[in-house]
């Protein structure tokens, strides 16, 4: 078992090693060649959101609000709160400025991403529209390149399976409330995997039910756990805040000279940024186009300014405050513990005697909407292999997972799904590429319909606005 773990965690360290350059390079050449256009409409994103541009008859399955929160409850999730902690603790503070880059440029390639989304959607088997980069690279790319398609969807169906959020759900659980009160000791096996059986009864109630259960459900957890997270963290933060200039400065300083933890190697810093910003935001990977895709819009260039927010939501804001709470705590100097532990120790020394408690209760709300997301994405992936008429068969698969994933080891988890991101990642980034040209004459095309001489976008809603193409 340990020479599969120590196989799984040098194919992972591997991939990233190259997919770096693909992803980081990509999406800044994506950032300049839209000349940051689509960073002047974060305002007309927000009415987007709020639904002002909604028509209940146009193709799709959800709305924009419900493909957004859809898709943050895959990227919000324990990237956030574990993902930060694991940064910090193999590159230091300075991961997490190069969290920032990638999140950055990341707002470019969601945009571009998901705008292709809605542009080459296509219909299943079933005859349900369907969006991902599969589609993408499929009615996009032609057909010779559906060999392409298919190597997304192969890496798809391991890639988005819930390991790392089941184990470090459990981890915490079990570390928190049941390895203080003696219930559980070194060896705690049977307690891990009861634990993933309890998780499977309640994660199969929402997935079979598809992605519509799963956005209703998400569309009411997400904000209420981002609004209860953010506020523990502020709280933290804002009780802290003459030291915030000292540790963001340690941040930006650590992030080119490593000495933190690194050793002085600057390169570990970069590659453990990127890696932890991807798991978080997932942008260029794929899995975000996949949720964007079932939207009901007929707007290429709309979709991609919704899918946009996520980058700024997830990880300059939300991870950022994550990594505050555990610098400003100390706890990454003086503790071993590593992952979602070290961020409940940190939590707990802000707020002792109920500080980890109150994040518990946010990693349950966090690790299980990404757990009902990933399963959509996955079956998307079998359906495209083997017909949408079998794509539930992903779901048994899945849930059989859960119990896996509850007693295997962290870096087996976290080490099998970034191979499968960097994987994942090769096909959306190139048919994204490729495919750029398209994405800037729909934008275009969308701002001369859409925005006046006045330099205001036209604030009419889409079923009141007569279409010319």
């Amino acid at each position: 078992m340990e020479q599969v773990e120590q196989f799984v965690v040098v194919f992972a360290d591997t991939a990233w090693k190259y997919l770096l350059y693909l992803l980081i390079g990509g999406g800044l050449f994506l950032l300049l060649y839209s000349r940051f256009i689509p960073f002047r409409f974060f305002k007309h994103s927000i009415d987007i959101i709020r639904g002002k541009f909604d028509d209940p008859d146009e193709p799709g399955d959800i709305t924009h609000f419900q493909a957004l929160v859809s898709a943050l409850a895959a990227t919000i999730g324990m990237g956030n709160i574990s993902g930060v902690a694991l940064a910090i603790t193999v590159g230091g503070p300075g991961a997490v400025f190069w969290m920032w880059v990638s999140a950055f440029v990341g707002i470019a390639t969601k945009f571009f991403t998901c705008s292709l989304s809605i542009m080459y959607r296509a219909e299943d088997s079933a005859g349900h529209t369907q969006g991902g980069p599969m589609y993408v690279i499929a009615e996009g790319l032609g057909k010779h390149w559906k060999p392409l398609a298919s190597f997304f969807c192969i890496a798809g169906i391991i890639g988005c399976l819930p390991l790392f959020q089941v184990n470090q759900l459990v981890q915490v659980i079990r570390d928190v409330i049941f390895v203080p009160m003696g219930m559980v000791g070194e060896d705690h096996f049977w307690f891990d995997l009861m634990a993933g059986i309890v998780l499977v009864l309640l994660v199969g109630i929402v997935i079979f039910g598809g992605i519509t259960r799963i956005a209703d459900v998400a569309s009411r957890v997400v904000p209420a756990m981002v609004i209860l997270y953010m506020s523990l963290a502020l709280w933290v933060i804002l009780a802290n805040l003459e030291t915030v200039p000292h540790y963001l400065a340690l941040i930006v300083t650590d992030a080119f000279s490593g000495d933190a933890v690194a050793g002085g190697v600057v390169g570990l810093v970069i590659v453990t940024g990127v890696r932890r910003a991807a798991f978080s935001n997932e942008a260029g990977i794929g899995t975000e186009s996949m949720a964007h895709g079932a939207a009901k819009t007929k707007e290429p260039t709309r979709e991609g300014l919704v899918a946009m927010m996520e980058p700024v939501i997830d990880t300059l804001i939300v991870c950022t405050c994550t990594a505050l709470v555990i610098l400003m705590t100390g706890v990454w100097q003086t503790t071993s513990d590593n992952g979602v532990t070290l961020t409940a120790n940190a939590f707990e020394s802000a707020m002792p005697g109920f500080g980890s408690y109150l994040l518990i209760i946010c990693v349950v709300f966090f690790s299980t909407s990404t757990i009902f997301t990933y399963s959509y994405y996955g079956t998307k992936c079998l359906g495209f292999l083997i017909g949408a008429e079998r794509q539930h068969w992903y779901n048994y698969f899945y849930v059989g997972c859960i119990v896996l994933a509850s007693v295997a080891s962290l870096d087996a988890a976290v080490s099998l799904v970034d191979g499968m991101f960097a994987l994942m990642a090769i096909p959306t980034m190139v048919s994204t590429l490729l495919l750029a040209p398209r994405v800037m004459r729909s934008l275009r095309d969308y701002i001369a319909r859409f925005h006046p001489p006045h330099g205001t976008v036209d604030e009419t809603p889409a079923h009141e606005v007569k279409e010319t193409n």
